[in-house]
């Protein structure tokens, strides 16, 4: 199985050493800036590299296409490369609007492709057998809560990389919280608030967030995140009528009331996510995160966008034109 990766900062990373340990063939690298794009080719083995995405998705050897580019990309390129008959597996979010998401998922489902999205969250053992077992009516789920803090007033990702792009708090790093509680929850929300205030001047975008969510019976989904944060936070609760589950992700902690106890680390818990995609392409099963699965969330988010613009008015942004 020929593999596309789009992408050579974290993520385009984390997914090639992931998948280093399958039998695919790291087949192409794209990307836009040719020095990088050559050294992250080189480092990981691919067999070519092209700074022409059209050319690539051309390639009639490629099979998959993993989106490990800028957010602000990820519709347009997921389509385009539908388009081309490749099953796709994009990066968090895959849209920065609802009706784009909708779009993509349906252009997937009308070619006859597969479409996963990167949603790490679900995937972590601790959280899927809690799910079940909720699922199962053994537990009673009250709230799911999440937290992302860290300190962002430049175009810096996780590894000091400076990126060509700006991110964006509400579509990306809550849209992973967000999901994670539709996730869990299993249940159409009733009623969504949130807080959001006007771009700070020093970075053009919004850079806190508070959204809340509430449930059947009571329930709720808690999402907080800043990019004003000097502790970098990055966790998810969840409270049950037996028990608190405490995930942090960047301690690889889970606390429970029988303690803290040591779970994957994040980067190894993501790994999981393009293995179980190709392992869908190969089994020709729907994977454990379909692109239809994350629309519930992008509901939320594009709710929550609404209530900014009217507060605010539409407008363009850095990273969401």
């Amino acid at each position: 199985m020929n593999v596309c990766m789009v992408g050579y900062g974290m993520m385009g990373v984390w997914h090639t050493e992931a998948l280093k340990e399958t039998d695919c063939q790291l087949y192409m690298a794209v990307g836009r800036r040719e020095e990088p794009l050559v050294q992250f080719s080189t480092k990981y083995g691919y067999r070519s590299w092209t700074t022409d995405f059209a050319a690539a998705l051309a390639d009639n050897n490629v099979d998959v296409v993993i989106l490990a580019n800028p957010s602000e990309l990820h519709a347009q390129t997921a389509l385009a490369s539908i388009a081309a008959g490749k099953h796709v597996l994009v990066e968090i979010p895959i849209a920065m609007t609802l009706l784009d998401a909708e779009r993509v998922v349906s252009a997937a489902e009308s070619r006859g492709v597969l479409l996963g999205v990167v949603h790490p969250l679900r995937f972590r053992s601790e959280m899927v057998s809690l799910r079940a077992r909720i699922q199962a009516g053994e537990e009673e789920i009250h709230q799911v809560c999440g937290r992302f803090f860290i300190r962002r007033l430049q175009n810096v990702g996780a590894t000091g990389y400076r990126r060509s792009w700006t991110d964006n708090l509400l579509w990306h790093h809550m849209a992973h919280l967000v999901d994670f509680g539709c996730w869990m929850f299993d249940r159409q929300p009733q009623g969504i608030q949130s807080v959001m205030p006007a771009p700070d001047p020093r970075t053009g975008i919004p850079m806190d967030c508070v959204i809340t969510v509430q449930m059947t019976h009571g329930a709720s989904i808690v999402a907080i995140g800043s990019y004003l944060g000097h502790e970098g936070l990055y966790e998810t609760l969840v409270t049950t009528d037996r028990d608190s589950y405490r995930v942090d992700i960047l301690k690889n902690v889970l606390v429970s009331r029988e303690g803290p106890t040591p779970i994957a680390s994040e980067q190894q818990n993501c790994a999981l996510v393009a293995r179980d995609f190709l392992a869908a392409v190969r089994d020709r099963r729907a994977p454990a995160s379909p692109g239809a699965s994350v629309l519930p969330a992008m509901r939320i988010l594009q709710e929550v966008q609404n209530q900014w613009d009217a507060r605010f008015g539409p407008r363009p942004l850095p990273g969401r034109p």
